[in-house]
């Protein structure tokens, strides 16, 4: 018999409050480990742990690298670091972003279904955008259990929504308050053990990637994926072109990726810096030429004066038009 002991949770926005009901109702006895990983930023200091360990009856920690799983113990991801499981231990990585966040929840649920395959029970919940998808659907290749909050329920539906309607065989889709019990549920239920699906050579090539293995890294054949005609938002490289499923995905030379609606949304967040800096520079432009105006003018050189005021007069009314594209992208941003 098989006993489910390795549970993965990924969570983003709302997940504070979200991982604080769920740690609350698992019980003291809990016959497996629980590794967290929240969206936090990579400059801040993390004190989920401070938190959840008020709020339940486990111990809570953020994992160490080379630390040891511990049934009945939760590990929360520190900042700034991929937490990734092998076998028997966990790893602290600074390996590329992916989803534009370290840590993110893919290289998480990606190594321990890898590693742990029908073991694995992975918890979704509350998170904007959609990272957590292709690692749900790496432990549903290996056998694992997807479990995925109920988007009606979730402070922040994107993430869930996003797993649903890409993955097809998710095993329960719930309301927060039912998770806790189905986890004590599936822990506390031995399974027979079943053929396990081999371990596909993307999802090795990716969880190797993550860990920055120069082997990977420089190995120029058996890139998972096609070339595309995208650049790397992060290091200009090309982005390789993932399809699982229903699931598009990028991802570059050194490790970074995106899924197609994190790479749209960091490609407007690009073209955004684009148009502030094209603002600026015509601004600048616009104040030198109408300084070099008055000059002109002061030395009574009219025609010289005249034609900085025209280039001045040129780059306002350019710096205008991006001006209230800036304003247009900014009302839309405050709308969503």
């Amino acid at each position: 018999m098989l006993e489910y002991n390795i549970i993965v949770v990924g969570t983003s926005a709302g997940g504070v409050e979200a991982l604080t009901y769920l740690v609350k109702h698992l019980p003291p006895d809990l016959n497996a480990a629980v590794i967290i990983v929240l969206h936090v930023s990579s400059h801040g200091t993390s004190v989920l742990p401070k938190i959840l360990s008020r709020a339940g009856n486990l111990p809570v920690s953020h994992a160490q690298d080379g630390e040891a799983i511990v049934h009945g113990w939760i590990y929360v991801a520190p900042p700034d670091y991929h937490l990734l499981v092998e076998r028997g231990y966990l790893r602290l990585t600074r390996g590329a972003k992916e989803n534009r966040c370290r840590p993110a929840i893919d290289p998480l649920f990606r190594s321990a279904a890898r590693t742990y395959g029908q073991r694995v029970i992975a918890v979704l919940l509350t998170g904007m955008l959609d990272d957590g998808t292709a690692g749900l659907m790496a432990v549903k290749m290996r056998g694992g259990v997807a479990i995925v909050q109920n988007p009606n329920n979730a402070l922040y539906p994107d993430m869930p929504r996003n797993a649903i309607e890409n993955i097809e065989d998710i095993d329960h889709i719930l309301p927060l308050s039912d998770i806790t019990s189905i986890l004590v549920a599936l822990v506390n239920t031995p399974m027979e053990i079943e053929p396990e699906n081999p371990v596909p050579s993307k999802m090795e090539f990716e969880t190797e990637i993550a860990q920055l293995n120069l082997e990977v890294v420089e190995n120029e054949g058996d890139r998972p994926g096609k070339p595309s005609t995208f650049g790397c938002p992060d290091c200009g490289g090309i982005l390789w072109e993932l399809e699982e499923g229903n699931l598009l995905r990028f991802r570059c030379r050194t490790g970074h990726a995106y899924s197609a609606e994190t790479l749209l949304a960091t490609q407007s967040d690009k073209l955004e810096d684009a148009l502030w800096i094209a603002f600026r520079a015509l601004e600048e432009k616009a104040s030198l030429s109408h300084r070099m105006a008055l000059r002109m003018e002061a030395r009574n050189q009219a025609l010289a004066a005249q034609r900085f005021k025209e280039e001045a007069q040129s780059a306002w009314q350019r710096s205008a038009i991006i001006r209230d594209v800036l304003l247009k992208v900014d009302a839309n941003t405050s709308v969503d």
